[in-house]
Order: C-alpha cells, then structure tokens, then sequence
C-alpha cells in the first residue's frame, strides 16, 4: 500500500510518514550493514531514547515482523531497494545529531536532519546520489533475476494477497466512515445479552480463563428452555424493531446527502425501467 508523504513544513519537514523510514535508519545505527540490504520499507525498532516515544507515534517495544507477500506463498523475500539519497543522508547524520542533543526527540530529529539536507553541501548529496544510484543498479540486476524465477501461479497468489490487503484496507476506512457519520449500533443479540447478564451474575473465577468462562456459559445457554431463552429474545426483538426504524431513517438521510456508499444495496431505491421509445407511426397516428 502506498501512503501519501504529508509536507508538514514550507521547509520540507517529511514528519509522520517519515517515521517508517526513521525505524530503518535507527535500526542502521544498530546493526551495521552495506546500503544496498536496506529498504525503504524495512520497519524495525527505533533505538531508546531519553523522552516517550509517544510523541512520535512509535511503540518502545518491538513490532510484530510481519510475513512478505512472497513469504506468505513459500518463497524467498523479494530484493531489498536501496535507501534514497535523503535517507543515507539521515543514516550518516543521525547519530552525530543524537549524540550532540541526547534529550532531543524523533520528531524533532526528523525536522532537524530535513533543515540539514536542504543546506546539505552540494558536493555531499551528489555523492549519496552516486551510491544510490549504484546500489538501484544493483538491485535492478537482483529483482530482475528474482522476478524471472516467478511461477505464473505464484504471481497470481500475490496479486490476489494484494487485492486482499487493499479490500481490507477499503472495508476498515468504511467501517471508520459509517462511525463518523453516526449510522445506528445495531443491538445485541439475545446469545449477547445473555452473555452479558452472566458476566453480572455469574463472573469469570479468579482461577478461570475467560476461555473457560465463556464455554461454560455457551453451554449453560444451550441447556435453558425455550421460555427461559425467550426473557431475552423478547428484548432483542424490541430493541431490533427501533433499530430498523432509526436505520431507515439514517439512510434515506445518508441517500439525500449524497452518501450511497454506505447505504446497504438492498435498501436503495431501483432505478425506473427506460422508457419504451415510440416508433415513427406511433408518432404520425
């Protein structure tokens, strides 16, 4: 997925989608290695820092390495691209930075190390240019060979893992979307409210998983009588009966503002058959 850069400042700032970027270079500070194994999308810890990483959005602990699409489908991780002339820079610069200001913040460091690349000496950035561009050569050579060893079916599996990541990401902004614009919570099931008044009455034991908890209530429910179960039927229904009402109401308001997408297919109103088009000697009798 691709992240629009956010321009924070008239002198070029690149702050909070920066902050991947930032990850990588910390981690380079770490762990030592030649530019050409960087990537741009390389997301490993940062290293402590004296002030709460809060500020900057990024987690003292370690994130989750997470699987590359090719290792989802058993194969190798694809060729790493080589950081870009501004993000050597950053590598280069860095520590020097922390070590001269040790209390100062990521994002103030970012901000900083982005003032210093816009003065940066000519003569220095055409040589972090020169050995990006050697790496990019690189690592042209090495994706070219890795994507030649690519089954059609193997290609298919990762554009299809890629469509998922993006249907995913469609269906989250939706969700977001829906709970801005104020749709109704739809209420809980009867199951739901039972589960609920058993938390109440009947709470998870001190040395009871909720694991354990909830199946045994599952099967506490299991073994109720129809009229024990309709107590909590009858309420979902009452409350199911307003919601309906209060969601039809939502979408015909959502329809009249404009906002289809979140309206559910079934609920809009079907366009008028066409018009049957009248024949010449329709129109001359």
């Amino acid at each position: 997925m691709i992240y629009t850069t956010t321009l924070l400042s008239s002198r070029g700032g690149l702050i909070g989608s920066l902050m991947n970027k930032v990850r990588q270079v910390v981690a380079k500070d770490r762990q030592p290695s030649a530019p050409s194994t960087a990537n741009d999308t390389d997301h490993r810890p940062l290293a402590p820092l004296h002030r709460p990483l809060a500020a900057a959005n990024i987690s003292n602990t370690a994130p989750v390495q997470s699987k590359t699409l090719e290792e989802q489908v058993g194969l190798p991780p694809r060729p790493k691209k080589p950081l870009t002339p501004y993000f050597r820079f950053m590598r280069e610069q860095r520590p020097k930075l922390m070590a001269a200001n040790p209390k100062i913040t990521t994002i103030e460091a970012v901000r900083q190390l982005s003032k210093n690349w816009s003065d940066a000496d000519a003569q220095l950035k055409e040589r972090l240019q020169a050995e990006f561009k050697r790496d990019q050569q690189i690592y042209l050579e090495q994706r070219t060979k890795y994507d030649a060893t690519l089954t059609d079916e193997q290609r298919a599996e990762i554009k299809q893992l890629k469509q998922d990541i993006v249907d995913a990401k469609e269906r989250r902004q939706l969700r977001k979307r829906v709970k801005e614009l104020g749709r109704p919570k739809k209420p809980a099931s009867a199951f739901l409210r039972f589960i609920a008044s058993e938390r109440t009455n009947t709470p998870q034991g001190d040395k009871q998983t909720y694991r354990e908890w909830h199946q045994k209530t599952t099967a506490k429910w299991t073994r109720l009588s129809d009229s024990e179960k309709e107590v909590y039927m009858q309420e979902s229904r009452k409350e199911m009966e307003l919601y309906r009402k209060a969601i039809s109401i939502w979408e015909e308001k959502m329809i009249r503002l404009g906002h289809i997408d979140v309206v559910r297919h079934g609920n809009l109103i079907d366009p008028p058959e066409p018009k049957t088009r009248k024949t010449q000697a329709a129109k001359d009798k």
